[in-house]
């Protein structure tokens, strides 16, 4: 079996036994696909050397570090499939080190600008002086926000969301993520009291009340848009005394991860609410975790300055 059918063998695994999605499925196509064209002989025969050698020449190249860890990545992910199967003998990159890289900090929001954000679009939803126009629109947003912060959604399964995920059960929503796996989320009691008056107006709205999706939208895809969502909630920013540049959707998705961990949360639990296949993702918040650790030693260790 020559390279290019054991990278064929090794994408079919990743499909049916890891469900893996098919963007995750090219990327690993491509960094493959090039490794074996950098590699005399093709990848699957590849010696330490051999790789160690196309690493450098990538390096050398130009690419970022960032770009090097995930070519090293997927190729390690292909000799361990390879081994296990008893295709090969021997692991060529277990003896190879990673690229070193600085991993930038996500961009989150204090609490106290968290709740400013959430108390100005709950007043916004509840000021009767509104229009019916800007009226629902409000409702929305604070449910929006609210939900966003109760839940670390991604901003597309939050917009996207079936209408019938809140008819089921207001403590939980169930969520189809990344990979078509789906992953039960709480709400907050806030959270249920927003998605209850957005509910109820948009069953109130004869061109909302029909549509399968939660947040409905004249668009083509029928509900409402990432870009739309993201312009309103950068506006309530505005209007809260907020940077709006300092604010996204995914940084509040940001902000609820790094406050359940400020707050004592398992780094396990905020992994399986924020729909991370691999803990190694959610290991973008550990400098919460050191801070609380350090925080927790100065505080209650009997020597402790």
């Amino acid at each position: 079996m020559n390279s290019a059918a054991r990278i064929e063998a090794f994408l079919e695994m990743m499909s049916a036994e890891r469900g893996a999605a098919d963007n995750t499925l090219s990327s690993y196509r491509r960094d493959l696909e090039d490794a074996s064209s950098g590699i005399d002989g093709g990848l699957a025969g590849a010696t330490a050397a051999d790789i160690r050698a196309y690493l450098d020449d990538i390096a050398a190249r130009g690419f970022a570090p960032t770009s090097q860890a995930r070519k090293l990545s997927a190729i390690r992910q292909f000799f361990k499939f390879l081994y296990a199967e008893g295709l090969r003998g021997d692991d060529p990159t277990g003896t190879l080190d990673s690229p070193k890289k600085g991993r930038p900090l996500p961009k989150t929001m204090s609490e106290a600008d968290t709740g400013r954000l959430i108390d100005r679009a709950a007043r916004e939803a509840g000021d009767a002086g509104l229009g019916h126009a800007d009226g629902l629109a409000a409702l929305r947003l604070h449910a929006l926000v609210e939900v966003l912060y109760a839940t670390g959604l991604r901003v597309s399964e939050l917009v996207g969301l079936p209408v019938t995920v809140a008819q089921r059960d207001d403590r939980f929503f169930m969520v189809r993520g990344k990979g078509d796996k789906e992953r039960m989320v709480p709400l907050s009691a806030k959270a249920r009291t927003a998605m209850r008056a957005w509910l109820a107006a948009r069953a109130a709205a004869p061109a909302l009340a029909d549509s399968p999706f939660l947040f409905p939208a004249a668009s083509d895809s029928g509900y409402l848009s990432r870009q739309v969502f993201a312009r309103d909630l950068k506006g309530l920013a505005a209007r809260a005394g907020i940077a709006s540049a300092k604010i996204s959707p995914h940084v509040l998705r940001h902000a609820f991860a790094s406050h359940l961990l400020q707050n004592g949360a398992d780094l396990r639990a905020v992994q399986q609410l924020l729909g991370h296949a691999d803990i190694s993702t959610t290991q973008i918040y550990t400098h919460v975790l050191e801070e609380r650790l350090v925080r927790l030693v100065n505080d209650h260790h009997p020597l402790a300055d």
